[in-house]
């Protein structure tokens, strides 16, 4: 096993659940000390009581990460527990299937806020650290920052907007030695998805066929692509987005979107 994370500190947000928890996990594999941040405590206490079992390193700090005040402190905490930060991943979001028509301006700002304005305190409040180790980010985005989608133009807009964060902060911290980049994800299945999505009718196999590899992802496709992103193996790549998703976003297939709401609607009222 790789150890290119020995002596360093990466810190995981969302990190208490799905591709977080798996993405802390895989760093910590690798000598990583993780810091995981999330809403629920008792959630990052699993994942930090994994990492343990593994004989690694970790900490969880629950915090909003809608609020700035409890992100700035958090941050400071991280530096107590653990002196640095070597790695930033903005895993934290929020979404919900939901027809633009339909949508709130609450629920539209309830997912601008997890996404964007989180992904930006995180990062803004860990820069004095990430500066002194000439560290790395890492923001989550999706396929639909640049191709839309229909049922998320909250998500989509939030995520567009990380992605122009990533490029924008990738020239302008590039003179600290930051770099800065972005994972798009595919369909992944998670202990989440499996319950809330997978199991609709026939949306699992409707999916693959969108994708051109033929399968669903798996967890660890996200995690090992963002360990290698993240290390001194990828020193010279900043300002890209690696789209981890079986090639999906080329396919240019997508599932009804109609339907599908219509599905999920029918499967909770049930």
């Amino acid at each position: 096993m790789n150890r290119r994370y020995e002596g360093k500190v990466v810190v995981v947000t969302g990190g208490g659940s799905g591709l977080g928890r798996d993405m802390a996990l895989a760093f910590a594999r690798e000598g990583a000390h993780v810091g995981v941040i999330g809403r629920r405590q008792e959630k990052l206490d699993e994942t930090t009581a994994a990492i343990r079992e593994l004989g690694e390193k970790a900490f969880g700090l629950s915090a909003d990460v809608r609020d700035p005040a409890r992100v700035e402190a958090v941050m400071k905490d991280v530096l107590a527990h653990a002196g640095r930060i070597d790695v930033l991943v903005n895993n934290a979001a929020g979404n919900f299937v939901a027809p633009s028509e339909e949508l709130s301006p609450n629920g539209f700002k309830s997912v601008v806020d997890i996404v964007l304005l989180g992904t930006f305190y995180c990062t803004r409040f860990a820069f004095p650290a990430l500066r002194e180790s000439r560290g790395a980010i890492l923001n989550i985005i999706a396929a639909y920052a640049w191709s839309g989608e229909p049922g998320a133009v909250h998500s989509a807009s939030a995520k567009a907007g990380v992605l122009a964060m990533t490029r924008t902060l990738a020239a302008e911290w590039g003179q600290f030695g930051i770099r800065a980049n972005a994972i798009s994800p595919g369909p992944v299945h998670t202990e989440g998805t499996d319950k809330n999505l997978w199991s609709i009718a026939d949306v699992e196999e409707r999916v693959r066929r969108t994708i051109p590899l033929g399968r669903i992802g798996e967890p660890a496709d996200i995690s090992r692509a963002a360990t290698w992103i993240c290390s001194a193996e990828a020193a010279w790549v900043s300002g890209a987005t690696l789209a981890v998703d079986g090639a999906q976003w080329l396919h240019g297939g997508t599932l009804n979107f109609r339907e599908a709401y219509d599905s999920i609607k029918k499967m909770m009222s049930s």
